[in-house]
């Protein structure tokens, strides 16, 4: 299965498949309205990235017809400039305000005396109680996003392609000494530059970019990036991690690496790693279950004596972010489909050793995964 990258925004027959999407659920759930306040997905209905603060942005879909949006006065000629679809804007002049012109009064004239009104499990509280109708918690635009279009399996073949190319380099410049803070100032101007390149016209608000590395003393705490000082060493296992969303989808690749040598308690985990990482590439496939990809990896582990070692799952989803659901976990009972984007990432970590993890992020295909990003993954290749 070949992928054309793509980076351009999404054509408004995208979008508008989206929303019918919903509104058929909406249907299925006997909905009047449906109500979103994340601005993951918001972008994925109207490609405007906002971010939450005390002015409220939610987006109202009606069970037919156009979705409409309630924003800041403020925001409207940005959403108008990157919103991609046909909604309705809604706007308030601020926040607080004089009574009777509030967000939420406005959002009470939308849906009027609606019965049945759909909320996220996420939903903002003060939008939860401003809702006058029975609500009904539903997450229908984060089940919809699990699956993509061959619109987005192009964007995040192209996301790949440059996360793919920022980790070569990473390893191409690792040296004993080199920082945390070099690393992520190179390795986020190439990326940036790349996209740029591309689309001069990138959104700011939907890019974050991140990449960075842990040596050997600070790799067994997968998120602890507190110190940008912290510098690569002769030996290792360092764990090198470019996790990124790129003007509006996300990927990540990730490498565990040597420099010089290899030392000999690091030996054993690396080779069992890379059994639980075949292990799960060849298990997510269509119809098999989230849960039992990530039973089946741990056992490998705990098999090899590694219980306490453990610290998370097999994987999680990746699309308009770069870390949501689904989830290889064993807690995830779903079956996995064609659409569906995972990272593949099992790990082990030991305090005073260091931790062994590769990640790449892979699509569904219809009889089983491609890779969508790319980096040598053998213990010879990873002595650098």
């Amino acid at each position: 299965m070949q992928i054309e990258p793509i980076h351009y925004a999404p054509p408004e027959e995208e979008i508008s498949a989206r929303i019918a999407r919903v509104q058929e659920k909406m249907a299925e759930q006997k909905l009047d309205w449906y109500v979103s306040c994340h601005p993951d997905n918001i972008y994925y209905l109207t490609n405007f990235a906002n971010f939450v603060h005390e002015r409220v942005f939610v987006l109202m879909i009606p069970a037919r017809g156009v979705p409409h949006f309630l924003a800041p006065l403020l925001e409207m000629p940005h959403i108008r400039s990157r919103s991609v679809g046909k909604i309705e804007l809604v706007d308030y002049f601020e926040f607080p305000a004089p009574v009777g012109n509030n967000w939420f009064d406005k959002m009470k004239a939308v849906l009027g005396s609606s019965a049945r009104i759909g909320v996220e499990s996420v939903c903002q509280l003060q939008v939860y109680n401003a809702i006058n109708a029975e609500r009904i918690q539903s997450d229908i635009i984060d089940d919809l996003r699990m699956i993509k279009s061959p619109y987005e399996m192009g964007r995040m073949a192209y996301t790949g392609r440059i996360a793919s190319t920022a980790m070569l380099d990473l390893l191409d410049e690792a040296t004993p000494g080199r920082s945390l803070g070099e690393v992520s100032s190179r390795g986020t101007g190439l990326m940036f530059e790349m996209l740029r390149r591309d689309d001069p016209s990138i959104n700011p608000r939907a890019t974050r970019l991140n990449a960075v590395f842990h040596p050997a003393q600070y790799s067994h705490d997968p998120h602890n990036f507190g110190d940008l000082d912290m510098r690569m060493q002769e030996g290792g296992p360092h764990v090198s991690i470019v996790n990124a969303v790129m003007n509006g989808y996300g990927s990540e690749i990730e490498r565990t690496f040597f420099l010089g040598h290899v030392p000999e308690a690091a030996k054993k985990p690396y080779e069992v790693m890379m059994e639980a990482r075949e292990l799960t590439f060849e298990m997510v496939k269509p119809g098999m279950r989230m849960c039992d990809v990530d039973k089946a990896v741990n056992d490998l582990f705990k098999k090899a004596g590694y219980t306490e070692n453990l610290l998370h799952r097999a994987g999680h989803g990746m699309g308009v972010t770069a870390h949501e659901a689904p989830f290889l976990a064993e807690g995830d009972t779903r079956v996995i489909e064609p659409g569906m984007s995972f990272t593949v990432e099992p790990g082990i970590y030991f305090p005073g050793n260091g931790g062994f993890r590769h990640s790449d992020t892979i699509l569904v295909t219809g009889n089983g995964n491609i890779s969508l990003t790319e980096a040598p993954a053998s213990l010879e290749a990873m002595i650098l």
